[in-house]
């Protein structure tokens, strides 16, 4: 019974750990909330001063606003977990935190954890900012539930290739560095930087398929509104997309372990 306690309060306290080495990470905040939000008011004015018919410009302004929230679980968990997870594996704090008894299950369980809830309390800013100052479409329940499962999927995918990323490499520099030029070529190629995918070179439109963000962008204002959608491609989106974190999160965690051994 004691154990079973002492566990819990371990728990408790490595989820508090996780959530202020995420909350003390500037870059999570610039990249992770200040961003989208100043991205959506500028291209939202843009847009407002380019489209005159209000149902056209609530729809086009919607699917902006959608679209750049992935910036989010891109920015806190590919590029800020990813830099944090680098630092500590420089300084060797896994190692010691298993010399104390903390397993890598347990750490990792927090991180996630703590990174969810950094994202729910980040969305809430966001949205709340949408609802306030953008002329946001209501969603329909099928639509925000979709939206919900959609950009968790996406945070799991960036949460496992940050952790591939950052193990392949061990070195602050150049983990941040890498991740960085990824989240800003997602944001590029899927249209988040005003280059329309239309705008595109073939071969780059073909690779824009290939990610999750590049649907956000494109459809999601008709899912959000619970049109009827054809999910095929963005489906086969994610398990390219997670098979390729999945292959290499293995290959870091083989390597990993050969070093070690």
């Amino acid at each position: 019974m004691n154990k079973q306690i002492q566990r819990k309060k371990l728990s408790a306290s490595m989820l508090l750990f996780e959530f202020r080495n995420i909350t003390g990470n500037p870059y999570i905040h610039i990249f992770g909330i200040g961003l989208p939000v100043l991205m959506v008011l500028i291209f939202g004015n843009v847009l407002a001063s380019n489209i005159p018919d209000g149902e056209m410009l609530s729809k086009a302004v919607t699917g902006l606003f959608l679209g750049l929230g992935t910036m989010i679980p891109l920015a806190a968990m590919l590029v800020g977990y990813a830099a944090t997870f680098s630092q500590e594996l420089e300084k060797g704090i896994p190692q010691r935190l298993e010399l104390f008894g903390i397993d890598q299950g347990m750490t990792i369980v927090s991180r996630i954890l703590a990174e969810l809830i950094f994202q729910v309390c980040s969305f809430v800013i966001y949205f709340a900012v949408g609802a306030l100052i953008l002329r946001i479409e209501a969603p329909a329940v099928k639509g925000l539930f979709c939206y919900m499962i959609c950009i968790a999927a996406l945070g799991v995918i960036s949460f496992g290739l940050a952790h591939a990323v950052a193990l392949l490499f061990r070195k602050f520099g150049i983990t941040y560095c890498v991740t960085m030029i990824l989240y800003f070529c997602i944001m590029i190629v899927s249209g988040m930087m005003g280059i329309d995918y239309e705008m595109l070179p073939p071969p780059v439109q073909a690779a824009a398929r290939l990610l999750p963000t590049h649907y956000f962008v494109k459809d999601f204002a008709d899912i959000w509104q619970g049109r009827e959608y054809n999910f095929i491609p963005m489906l086969q989106a994610y398990l390219f997309t997670g098979a390729l974190a999945g292959v290499l999160l293995f290959f870091s965690l083989r390597r990993r372990a050969g070093k070690n051994a």
